[in-house]
Protein backbone atom coordinates (compact mmCIF):
# COMPACT_ATOMS: atom_id res chain seq x y z
CA UNK A 1 0.00 0.00 0.00
CA UNK A 2 1.57 3.40 -0.61
CA UNK A 3 1.49 6.06 1.89
CA UNK A 4 0.68 9.61 1.89
CA UNK A 5 1.52 12.33 4.26
CA UNK A 6 -1.48 14.80 4.97
CA UNK A 7 0.24 17.46 6.10
CA UNK A 8 -2.04 18.93 9.50
CA UNK A 9 -2.39 18.69 13.16
CA UNK A 10 -5.67 19.62 13.06
CA UNK A 11 -7.52 16.39 13.34
CA UNK A 12 -10.82 17.59 12.08
CA UNK A 13 -8.82 18.54 8.03
CA UNK A 14 -6.49 15.11 8.94
CA UNK A 15 -10.14 12.90 8.85
CA UNK A 16 -12.01 15.05 6.10
CA UNK A 17 -8.53 15.03 3.51
CA UNK A 18 -8.19 11.21 4.40
CA UNK A 19 -11.84 10.19 3.64
CA UNK A 20 -11.35 11.76 -0.09
CA UNK A 21 -8.08 10.22 -1.12
CA UNK A 22 -7.86 7.09 -2.61
CA UNK A 23 -8.27 3.59 -0.34
CA UNK A 24 -5.29 2.79 -2.03
CA UNK A 25 -2.94 5.02 0.54
CA UNK A 26 -2.34 4.56 3.76
CA UNK A 27 -3.07 8.22 5.63
CA UNK A 28 -0.34 9.43 7.74
CA UNK A 29 -0.75 11.90 10.25
CA UNK A 30 2.79 14.14 11.53
CA UNK A 31 1.42 13.92 14.59
CA UNK A 32 2.46 9.86 14.73
CA UNK A 33 5.70 10.68 12.87
CA UNK A 34 5.99 13.54 16.06
CA UNK A 35 6.63 16.67 12.91
CA UNK A 36 5.79 19.46 14.39
CA UNK A 37 4.35 22.17 12.38
CA UNK A 38 5.98 24.70 10.24
CA UNK A 39 4.98 28.79 10.80
CA UNK A 40 2.74 29.74 8.53
CA UNK A 41 4.69 33.06 7.43
CA UNK A 42 2.46 32.96 4.03
CA UNK A 43 0.06 35.73 3.04
CA UNK A 44 -2.07 34.04 0.88
CA UNK A 45 -3.76 30.44 1.58
CA UNK A 46 -1.88 29.33 -1.85
CA UNK A 47 1.15 30.26 -0.39
CA UNK A 48 0.62 28.75 3.44
CA UNK A 49 -0.26 25.63 1.92
CA UNK A 50 3.18 25.23 -0.62
CA UNK A 51 4.87 25.86 2.73
CA UNK A 52 3.47 23.07 4.55
CA UNK A 53 4.00 20.56 1.93
CA UNK A 54 7.58 22.06 0.94
CA UNK A 55 8.06 21.31 4.92
CA UNK A 56 6.64 18.21 6.00
CA UNK A 57 8.45 16.68 2.41
CA UNK A 58 11.53 16.88 4.24
CA UNK A 59 10.75 14.24 6.85
CA UNK A 60 9.16 11.71 4.64
CA UNK A 61 10.35 9.57 1.16
CA UNK A 62 6.58 9.45 0.41
CA UNK A 63 3.79 11.77 -0.95
CA UNK A 64 2.88 14.85 1.05
CA UNK A 65 -0.72 16.67 1.06
CA UNK A 66 -1.19 20.25 2.93
CA UNK A 67 -3.59 22.16 3.45
CA UNK A 68 -4.53 25.85 4.32
CA UNK A 69 -8.39 26.62 4.50
CA UNK A 70 -10.19 29.86 6.36
CA UNK A 71 -12.95 31.97 6.34
CA UNK A 72 -12.96 35.25 4.58
CA UNK A 73 -16.34 37.53 5.90
CA UNK A 74 -16.78 40.32 3.77
CA UNK A 75 -18.03 43.12 6.02
CA UNK A 76 -14.95 42.17 8.36
CA UNK A 77 -12.68 43.10 5.55
CA UNK A 78 -12.22 39.33 4.33
CA UNK A 79 -11.03 38.76 8.00
CA UNK A 80 -10.19 36.20 9.37
CA UNK A 81 -9.10 34.91 6.14
CA UNK A 82 -5.55 32.87 6.35
CA UNK A 83 -5.39 34.01 10.33
CA UNK A 84 -8.61 31.85 11.05
CA UNK A 85 -7.20 29.11 13.61
CA UNK A 86 -4.88 32.27 14.75
CA UNK A 87 -8.06 33.76 16.02
CA UNK A 88 -9.61 30.46 17.52
CA UNK A 89 -5.39 30.48 19.32
CA UNK A 90 -6.31 33.50 20.45
CA UNK A 91 -9.29 33.41 21.72
CA UNK A 92 -8.70 30.02 23.17
CA UNK A 93 -11.04 28.34 20.85
CA UNK A 94 -13.01 28.42 17.81
CA UNK A 95 -16.76 28.83 19.75
CA UNK A 96 -14.84 31.96 21.69
CA UNK A 97 -13.68 32.82 18.17
CA UNK A 98 -17.23 32.49 16.78
CA UNK A 99 -18.62 34.29 19.19
CA UNK A 100 -16.21 37.21 18.61
CA UNK A 101 -17.45 37.18 15.08
CA UNK A 102 -21.41 37.22 15.54
CA UNK A 103 -20.51 40.35 18.18
CA UNK A 104 -18.71 41.60 15.35
CA UNK A 105 -21.07 41.01 12.70
CA UNK A 106 -24.16 42.26 15.58
CA UNK A 107 -26.02 44.69 12.99
CA UNK A 108 -24.37 44.32 10.07
CA UNK A 109 -26.28 43.72 6.69
CA UNK A 110 -23.99 41.73 4.73
CA UNK A 111 -23.37 38.61 5.79
CA UNK A 112 -22.18 36.92 2.73
CA UNK A 113 -18.68 35.01 3.43
CA UNK A 114 -15.89 32.54 1.77
CA UNK A 115 -14.44 29.26 2.61
CA UNK A 116 -11.43 28.86 0.76
CA UNK A 117 -9.42 25.68 0.80
CA UNK A 118 -5.71 26.14 -0.93
CA UNK A 119 -4.51 21.60 -1.36
CA UNK A 120 -1.10 20.95 -2.05
CA UNK A 121 0.82 17.93 -3.23
CA UNK A 122 4.34 17.42 -3.25
CA UNK A 123 5.84 14.00 -4.61
CA UNK A 124 9.21 13.80 -4.02
CA UNK A 125 11.53 15.08 -6.29
CA UNK A 126 8.69 16.51 -8.03
CA UNK A 127 7.66 20.24 -8.22
CA UNK A 128 4.08 20.95 -6.34
CA UNK A 129 0.90 20.97 -7.27
CA UNK A 130 -1.61 23.57 -5.79
CA UNK A 131 -5.40 24.24 -6.61
CA UNK A 132 -7.75 26.40 -4.57
CA UNK A 133 -11.10 25.83 -3.72
CA UNK A 134 -14.26 27.82 -2.18
CA UNK A 135 -17.67 28.09 -1.18
CA UNK A 136 -19.40 30.95 -0.97
CA UNK A 137 -22.63 31.28 2.03
CA UNK A 138 -23.24 33.80 4.65
CA UNK A 139 -22.78 34.07 8.58
CA UNK A 140 -25.64 32.82 10.82
CA UNK A 141 -27.05 34.65 13.18
CA UNK A 142 -26.05 32.07 16.08
CA UNK A 143 -23.80 29.37 16.55
CA UNK A 144 -26.41 26.11 15.23
CA UNK A 145 -25.03 22.51 14.88
CA UNK A 146 -22.53 20.38 16.68
CA UNK A 147 -20.96 19.03 13.45
CA UNK A 148 -18.22 19.83 11.68
CA UNK A 149 -15.27 22.02 13.01
CA UNK A 150 -13.85 25.16 13.32
CA UNK A 151 -16.53 27.69 11.64
CA UNK A 152 -18.55 25.56 10.75
CA UNK A 153 -21.54 25.97 13.14
CA UNK A 154 -21.71 29.54 11.86
CA UNK A 155 -21.38 29.16 7.99
CA UNK A 156 -24.63 28.58 5.81
CA UNK A 157 -23.30 27.61 2.38
CA UNK A 158 -25.30 29.41 -0.58
CA UNK A 159 -29.00 27.47 -1.38
CA UNK A 160 -29.10 25.88 1.78
CA UNK A 161 -30.84 26.45 4.85
CA UNK A 162 -28.60 25.23 7.91
CA UNK A 163 -25.04 25.79 8.76
CA UNK A 164 -22.16 23.32 7.90
CA UNK A 165 -22.44 22.55 11.31
CA UNK A 166 -26.27 20.88 11.08
CA UNK A 167 -25.13 19.22 8.16
CA UNK A 168 -24.55 15.24 8.18
CA UNK A 169 -20.57 14.81 7.30
CA UNK A 170 -21.19 12.56 4.26
CA UNK A 171 -23.45 15.44 2.87
CA UNK A 172 -20.82 18.17 4.01
CA UNK A 173 -17.81 16.55 2.56
CA UNK A 174 -19.71 16.84 -0.65
CA UNK A 175 -20.19 20.27 -0.88
CA UNK A 176 -17.43 21.97 1.09
CA UNK A 177 -14.23 24.07 0.01
CA UNK A 178 -12.20 21.39 0.66
CA UNK A 179 -14.35 18.94 -1.71
CA UNK A 180 -13.96 21.55 -4.25
CA UNK A 181 -9.70 21.75 -4.17
CA UNK A 182 -9.63 18.10 -4.03
CA UNK A 183 -12.33 17.63 -6.88
CA UNK A 184 -9.23 19.74 -9.06
CA UNK A 185 -6.28 18.48 -7.89
CA UNK A 186 -7.95 14.63 -8.91
CA UNK A 187 -8.42 16.25 -12.25
CA UNK A 188 -4.62 17.01 -12.39
CA UNK A 189 -3.53 13.59 -10.09
CA UNK A 190 -5.64 11.16 -11.57
CA UNK A 191 -4.30 8.42 -8.75
CA UNK A 192 -5.92 10.22 -6.13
Amino acid sequence: MKKILIGTHNQGKFREIAFLLSKKFKKISPLTLKIPSPKETGKTFHSNSRLKANFFSKFVDYPVISDDSGLSIKSMKNKPGIYSARLAKQKGNFFNAMKYILKKMKNKKNRSATFFCSLSIKFPKKKIITVVGKVDGNISETIIGKKGFGYDPIFIPNNESKTFGQISKKQKIKMDHRYYAFKKLKKKIKIL
